[in-house]
């Protein structure tokens, strides 16, 4: 069985916690799109791991991790990250670690031509500046290094001169050096060489035997190139169909699609958020939910579940599922809102229209209060919480599978169980 793990509002939504969660059973587990820009918390057995490239299984010995051909790898942050592993006690090594050789790299020009486009740029995106987007872009130039060309031997002068030849054209007070970049590329190659391969016949053989595999997104819908709050997006397709592509998995061979929800909304950086709550009300889901960046450390924007992107997502996703993390802090508020429709030009509307900067949240107002700490089985939930997850089932016409109740993958209800 192939399971797909996808956000469907702005990111943060728990995707490494459920994608955990969902290798427990797994053979494989395929990060698939976007790079260090985007963070996975897990907290398992009583500790908790930050992670960044590598997909959320690392931390499970039996469990093959790969990281797939739609992901753009910064290699020193990847060698970081598996030494940071290593010295946390997760046993990594190439039986374990599969990089696509298709993946493409971060350079050091990226990174600094992120910094160069944020400030030409009068209107913010909020990027984290750390060369995604230049490096997606040079992807599509068909100029960029990928990971194979560290290992193939033809990692010639004339490949990294063009590789920072445009940013030598626009950085005129710094210049990018051809042997420092080539010197640099062979550290990388003694560090991550071992780990670089052909991930196809991997993922083909546990399909042939019948193993699970699970495919780990990252950010989320409404930060998609295509589908999301263009310009405030990302630089790929985070989407299900995109996370499939990014994975080498077509997407007749996909047996489930699991989109993560909070129980609220957060977003980190710029871009509408009609239910945003910039008071007092944010401020508690911030601090009740520890809405901090894993990645960048930044405070994210907090405001109220918003039902009618949920639902759009839905349909974009082709979703088979619902996960609803966060219901521990939601329901530490005594009232809840629940965005159900938009006001737009005069109009009450239930979809996502391109201008959403101009709409008016339409809410529905539910008991909040509910204590979920001791509690395992769906049939012992408060019946406020009851009511509240199947709303967003009717809303939606999605069926919740997991409702998130702590950090924790244990605290993990299966609905219907």
């Amino acid at each position: 069985m192939i399971k797909e793990i996808v956000g469907i509002q702005w990111g943060d939504e728990g995707k490494g916690r459920a994608s955990h969660y969902e290798s427990k059973t797994a053979s494989v587990v395929v990060r698939a799109t976007g790079g260090n820009n985007a963070g996975h918390t897990v907290v398992a057995n009583g500790k908790k791991y930050a992670m960044h490239l590598l997909p959320s299984a690392i931390i499970r010995d039996e469990v093959k991790s790969v990281i797939g051909p739609g992901v753009v790898i910064d290699p020193d942050v990847l060698i970081s990250e598996i030494k940071t592993m290593q010295e946390a006690g997760i046993k990594i090594n190439p039986q374990k670690l599969f990089i696509s050789g298709k993946a493409h790299i971060i350079m050091p020009h990226h990174k600094r031509l992120d910094a160069l486009y944020e400030e030409m740029k009068s209107s913010k995106i909020g990027t984290t500046g750390r060369g995604i987007g230049p490096c997606y872009a040079e992807k599509c130039d068909r100029t960029n290094l990928r990971m194979y060309d560290l290992i193939s031997g033809n990692l010639t002068a004339q490949k990294i001169k063009e590789s920072i030849k445009k940013a030598n054209m626009l950085l005129e007070n710094e210049q990018f050096d051809e042997n420092e970049i080539y010197n640099l590329c062979m550290k990388w190659k003694e560090e991550l060489g071992k780990y670089i391969c052909d991930i196809q016949p991997i993922l083909m053989e546990a399909h042939r035997n019948g193993k699970n595999i699970v495919i780990e997104g990252a950010q989320a819908l409404y930060l998609d190139i295509d589908h999301g709050d263009y310009p405030f997006v990302t630089s790929s397709n985070p989407n299900a169909s995109g996370t499939a592509s990014g994975a080498g998995i077509g997407p007749t061979l996909i047996d489930e699609v699991i989109g993560i929800i909070k129980a609220y909304c957060s977003r980190v950086g710029e871009g509408p958020f009609p239910t945003e709550q910039n008071n007092e009300v944010g401020d508690e889901i911030r601090e009740l939910g520890h809405e901090y960046g894993t990645t960048t450390g930044r405070p994210r924007r907090c405001g109220w579940l918003d039902l009618v992107m949920v639902k759009e997502a839905a349909f974009v996703n082709g979703l088979t599922s619902l996960c609803v993390n966060h219901m521990d802090t939601i329901g530490k508020l005594k009232e809840i809102k629940v965005c159900t429709a938009y006001k737009y030009n005069g109009q009450e509307i239930d979809y996502v229209p391109m201008n959403r900067e101009e709409c008016e949240p339409v809410y529905k107002t539910f008991e909040g209060g509910w204590d979920v700490t001791n509690i395992k089985k769906y049939n012992d939930l408060p019946t406020a919480a009851k009511k509240y997850i199947e709303f967003i089932e009717d809303y939606t016409g999605v069926k919740v599978k997991y409702i998130g109740v702590g950090a924790d993958e244990e605290r993990t209800i299966i609905k219907g169980e």
